[in-house]
């Protein structure tokens, strides 16, 4: 996301935890760099302060809420016009009209009961973090990703209003394009108030989905 967002001509400041800012040592001196936990309040207060935009990357770690502590920061801080544009996998849903496979419910289930029970993760974090987000009022997006891979950019990624659309059923996207379509979101008022699920624009359900256009 650095990468596309300086491509982009953006100023840019990131939280990072302080045992991993060394992986941002390629971005020195072209950006501001904050250490420190995104649930902190008081880190996030100092980031968001005059930004125009925020993206958030909802990591549900742990068992404190970490997502949820991340997105209350955020919508606390940031300025009330502000661009802000958040990060979460396939599972959360806004409407309530996405259709999962059952294959995908039971993944899910026994996934997120494997992490509460080693204290790694919570899954419900993430719903609670984007049921705030929703509510809110303020000018967001939430980018809900299919399964992710390496490698080079495919492109900007194609996206639906609901999980169980053909045009998502190849279910991967790059990980570049992640963040490639949250970068993007920023510009895109066509996205505010709206979730997104994401596919790469060159997988097979993408490439047939086009055709049929």
């Amino acid at each position: 996301m650095v990468q596309h967002a300086l491509d982009r001509g953006y100023e840019v400041v990131a939280v990072c935890r302080k045992k991993s800012v060394s992986k941002l040592d390629v971005f020195k001196e072209r950006i501001i760099v904050i250490p420190g936990m995104t649930n902190d309040r008081e880190v996030i207060r100092e980031a968001v302060s005059g930004c125009d935009g925020v993206l958030t990357v909802l990591a549900p770690w742990g068992t404190q809420q970490y997502s949820t502590g991340t997105a209350q920061a955020v919508l606390d801080y940031a300025a009330s016009d502000a661009r802000l544009v958040f990060s979460c996998g396939w599972h959360i849903t806004h409407d309530g009209k996405d259709v999962y496979s059952q294959g995908f419910k039971m993944l899910l289930a026994v996934g997120g009961w494997i992490a509460r029970l080693l204290r790694v993760g919570d899954i419900g974090d993430q719903v609670e973090a984007c049921r705030r987000i929703f509510a809110s009022g303020r000018r967001w997006t939430v980018v809900r990703g299919s399964d992710l891979e390496e490698g080079e950019s495919q492109g900007l990624p194609v996206w639906s209003l609901h999980i169980g659309d053909p045009i998502l059923a190849s279910n991967r996207t790059r990980r570049v394009d992640f963040a490639l379509f949250m970068v993007s979101a920023l510009e895109n008022d066509d996205l505010i108030q709206v979730a997104p699920a994401i596919v790469g624009c060159k997988t097979p359900s993408a490439l047939a989905h086009v055709r049929q256009a």
